[in-house]
């Protein structure tokens, strides 16, 4: 799939909360400090800590600060979808993902920017350089490492980090992509929009990135988010091969004898 032209350059930065208050000022400090063309949209889940009222605060003091309130903890997947659809209708051009935690650092939001330029999904990755995570146990590494591989055998995605959530998307990518049909969280979410760009035939680069686990605050990591995106990887598997099938009876391919 050809990119277009380039116009409107603004960006977007996602950042979901729940419980985030501790982190919140010193993560947006950071991100609103590397460019007068970004825009930052707290999505709140009703944080118990107050995080949602103090975005309100810090929203009243830069107008490049945005604030989505939703009623509760819905995920992280509806969280992104709520926000995708945001910065579709104000007319973002590059929109990102990022976590509140400081563990996606700010400083490399430029080169995501710079790569967006010859690809449609950028992915900060954590693999495709060795392994470059900081403190984690081995065995939440452990997790993420072979959950990415298990998805590339699974669906034939070439993707290292297939799990990562620092990523930056062009906005025809999410315009062409039926976020309504999306409804899976955590691992499960990052999966499958990775999935569905490469389905599509858009073009994905990775870039490497070093992910340092939270300093402060408590990992949304559940037992549920993992044997949701376990199931899920199956389904794609699925889809994948019969998507391989149906291109195969197309172009004519026969098995031989």
């Amino acid at each position: 799939m050809t990119l277009p032209k380039q116009q409107d350059k603004r960006a977007l930065i996602i950042i979901p909360t729940y419980n985030e208050r501790e982190n919140l000022p010193e993560v947006l400090r950071r991100v609103l400090a590397k460019s007068d063309d970004l825009d930052v949209l707290v999505v709140d889940d009703n944080s118990l800590d107050g995080t949602g009222d103090l975005a309100d605060e810090l929203a009243r003091q830069n107008p490049r600060l945005k604030v989505l309130h939703r009623a509760g903890k819905q995920g992280l997947g509806t969280a992104y979808i709520a926000g995708f659809k945001y910065a579709l209708e104000n007319g973002y051009k590059y929109i990102f993902e990022m976590d509140a935690d400081l563990s996606h650092d700010p400083d490399e939001i430029p080169r995501f920017l710079e790569a967006i330029k010859n690809a449609h999904l950028v992915i900060g990755s954590r693999y495709i350089n060795g392994v470059n995570v900081v403190n984690w146990p081995l065995s939440r590494l452990l997790l993420s490492y072979f959950a990415s591989l298990y998805t590339r055998l699974m669906t034939g995605m070439p993707v290292r980090d297939a799990t990562s959530g620092y990523k930056c998307y062009r906005c025809e990518l999410l315009e062409n992509i039926d976020l309504y049909n999306i409804q899976t969280s955590g691992y499960g979410f990052q999966l499958e929009m990775k999935w569905r760009a490469w389905t599509a035939g858009y073009i994905i680069k990775e870039i490497p990135i070093v992910f340092v686990d939270r300093t402060v605050g408590k990992s949304k990591m559940s037992k549920a988010i993992v044997r949701e995106a376990m199931v899920l990887v199956w389904k794609l598997g699925l889809k994948s091969i019969v998507k391989r099938f149906k291109l195969r009876r197309r172009s004519g391919w026969q098995p031989l004898d």
